[in-house]
């Protein structure tokens, strides 16, 4: 089953190669979606694939890369939009 997942992530998530360690994570995966940085320090992202591939994806966004420290994920189910040609990192 196709499920879609919006997360905004929260704690040292910038600066750390979070977001490109997301996007490989992401390709080994077989996840397509985005990731990008916001102006409060948080990271925004948005996951589309196999209900497993996203819970697993979700996972490793909760610890990140070992740079990181995430305080807190909060996550929000999407309806599925059809997006899952590959993960890019936007701005």
């Amino acid at each position: 089953m196709t499920v879609r997942a919006h997360l905004l992530v929260r704690g040292r998530v910038q600066g750390v190669w979070y977001r490109g360690a997301m996007q490989a994570e992401a390709r080994r995966l077989g996840v397509g979606g985005w990731t990008r940085n916001l102006s409060d320090g948080t990271v925004e992202a948005e996951l589309e694939g196999e209900e497993a591939a996203v819970a697993t994806l979700v996972a490793w966004a909760e610890r990140g890369p070992s740079g990181a420290r995430v305080d807190g994920v909060v996550r929000a189910v999407l309806v599925p939009a059809g997006v899952r040609d590959g993960f890019v990192i936007r701005g």
